[in-house]
């Protein structure tokens, strides 16, 4: 890489939206650091991005251990010597009634989207500052909206977007940005295997469905990449929503 190749670290890059994040990230000429715990898909992912000229490395990693976030964000500056841009892309989902949450699973849930993303953010400001960077958030629309039968993964998504805005005070007179993106239902893996209770209102579902077809995560993944990018100066403390038009209403 160049000497003025900006860095990005990028989790949940094996696979959804972390890995079109990757690729939208890498079009625009910056160089990644993939993070995920799926070990052989992320390297996948690397090996396919480095085929077409990315510069990529891949670092395993269950981002639900703050020693591990502290560990990736050390990694990526020890390789790259710099860290320009954090994606915490990362995010877990599971469907239950509220009074059937195992202990464990709702654990899981804000150890992966709430706490990692604030440990992560934690280890590399020092760095997004001397680089004069940003910080990337993925929420979502369940940040904003009631969203039956997900009770947890919402209010970590709420958490996730009070955690921007927080931050995004905090660090108002330093030469960085911290912004959040929500998206709304997406075409991608993050459902895959996983069944819906018995007894559900599908009608509350579909509340929160929207009229338009669900986005393709590349569409999603482009408001990122321009988030992440210069072309965002002006945008700091901002929750952007790439939903379909689902909160608007």
């Amino acid at each position: 890489m160049s000497g003025e190749q900006k860095v990005a670290l990028v989790t949940g890059a094996a696979r959804g939206l972390g890995r079109a994040i990757a690729e939208a990230l890498a079009a625009d000429g910056i160089a990644l650091f993939l993070v995920d715990i799926l070990a052989e898909r992320l390297e996948e992912t690397r090996g396919e991005l480095a085929a077409k000229g990315a510069t990529v490395v891949a670092h395993a990693a269950d981002i639900a251990s703050r020693a591990n976030c502290v560990d990736a964000v050390a990694a990526a500056v020890a390789h790259y010597g710099r860290l320009d841009i954090l994606v915490n892309a990362a995010g877990i989902v599971r469907f239950n009634h509220a009074t059937d949450v195992p202990e464990d699973e709702y654990r899981k849930i804000f150890a992966v989207n709430v706490d990692a993303a604030f440990f992560l953010s934690q280890a590399a400001l020092p760095h997004i500052i001397a680089a004069k960077g940003n910080i990337v958030n993925v929420a979502s629309q369940a940040a904003k909206l009631g969203s039956p039968y997900i009770v947890p993964y919402s209010m970590s998504k709420a958490a996730l977007a009070h955690m921007t805005r927080g931050l995004a005070m905090e660090y108002m007179e330093a030469p960085i940005r911290i912004n959040a993106v929500c998206p709304g239902t997406m075409a991608t893996e993050i459902g895959d295997g996983l069944a819906m209770p018995d007894g559900i209102d599908y009608a509350k579902i579909a509340r929160y469905g929207g009229e338009r077809p669900a986005n393709e995560a590349a569409e999603v993944a482009a408001v990122v990449a321009f988030v992440a990018s210069d072309r965002a100066s002006a945008v700091h403390g901002a929750i952007l929503h790439a939903d379909g038009g689902v909160t608007a209403g």
